[in-house]
């Protein structure tokens, strides 16, 4: 029977992480450790590797709470990242590894996060079938809004009607590489007047990031007048990109700004090759748990609902 190990991260292991993530079947740039930790002063990392006779053949990106192991609360999206070689028993013997792991060191509480379904055209749910039949259960359920590129666009077509009158107003699509004219004349004033809220990212914390991450994170942003009128931020991965924020000012509103530049951008991903866009979930803290108009106005952009489930194990 094949015995697996488990250990908990630590700093020397930083370069054996990182060269796994790299070749792993399910994993992001997320996952490497210089993303993983620009804020780790927020987060008790607990992140485990899982060895398979001296050899790394999991890990899984965590952080601690209490007595709680989460998937990691300081990522959009986590999971048992593993080779594309492993089967289906497996991950359960590994999940099994892991579980006793985090009973042995006082864990009463697995929230898990997977990543959305879309990502890996090769599937990615095995450890989502053996978690439900170990006892976990729902938390949570988001509407995750994403355009499957490798099909026909289907944007709405008053979108398509708007969008050609824009292309006459002259409106410039810019790739920049300083994120303050969005993040400061756009996304922090519309995201504090719109829903007091500030962006996850600083433009110190997006800034470094794109520092070490220069072809993952990319900023579009549309001036008029060579004025900034709208943004969007743009985390790209392998196989499709994730749109992490999208703003625009009230004169950006006007002429519906985002949209020609979600467009624009849509179309230029779906050129390249790119097999998704993923717009994000939609919740909101109301009576319905989501925002109609966000959900009206992705789907007009042709995104799809993909559901994605959030896990908790009690051990």
């Amino acid at each position: 029977m094949i015995k697996y190990t488990i250990k908990k991260y630590d700093q020397n292991d930083y370069t054996i992480w990182n060269d796994f993530v790299k070749k792993a079947k399910n994993a992001t740039f997320l996952f490497h450790r210089d993303f993983m930790e620009y804020h780790k002063d927020r987060f008790e990392d607990f992140s485990i590797l899982v060895f398979e006779n001296q050899k790394l053949v999991a890990v899984l990106p965590a952080n601690k709470n209490d007595n709680s192991v989460h998937s990691h609360q300081g990522l959009t999206y986590g999971g048992l990242v593993f080779l594309s070689k492993f089967k289906a028993e497996n991950i359960e013997l590994i999940l099994d590894q892991i579980l006793f792991f985090l009973n042995k060191n006082g864990i009463r509480n697995f929230y898990y996060k997977p990543i959305p379904s879309f990502y890996f055209t090769e599937g990615n749910n095995e450890i989502d079938f053996f978690l439900f039949k170990k006892g976990a259960f729902i938390d949570r359920k988001e509407m995750n809004l994403a355009i499957n590129l490798t099909l026909p666009l289907k944007i709405s077509k008053s979108k398509l009607k708007h969008f050609r009158r824009i292309e006459n107003l002259d409106l410039d699509i810019i790739e920049e590489q300083d994120f303050q004219p969005f993040w400061e004349e756009i996304l922090e004033p519309r995201l504090l007047e719109k829903f007091e809220a500030k962006p996850v990212h600083t433009k110190e914390e997006i800034t470094l990031l794109k520092q070490k991450f220069p072809e993952n994170i990319k900023q579009y942003s549309v001036y008029q007048k060579d004025k900034i009128i709208a943004g969007i931020t743009i985390f790209e991965t392998e196989n499709g990109v994730k749109s992490q924020y999208g703003a625009t000012s009230k004169n950006g509103e006007e002429v519906r700004a985002l949209d020609f530049l979600f467009i624009s951008l849509i179309e230029k991903y779906k050129h390249e090759g790119k097999h998704f866009f993923d717009m994000g979930i939609v919740n909101e803290e109301n009576e319905k748990r989501y925002h109609p108009g966000l959900l009206t106005q992705k789907e007009e952009l042709g995104c799809a609902v993909y559901n994605q489930d959030f896990y908790i194990i009690n051990l």
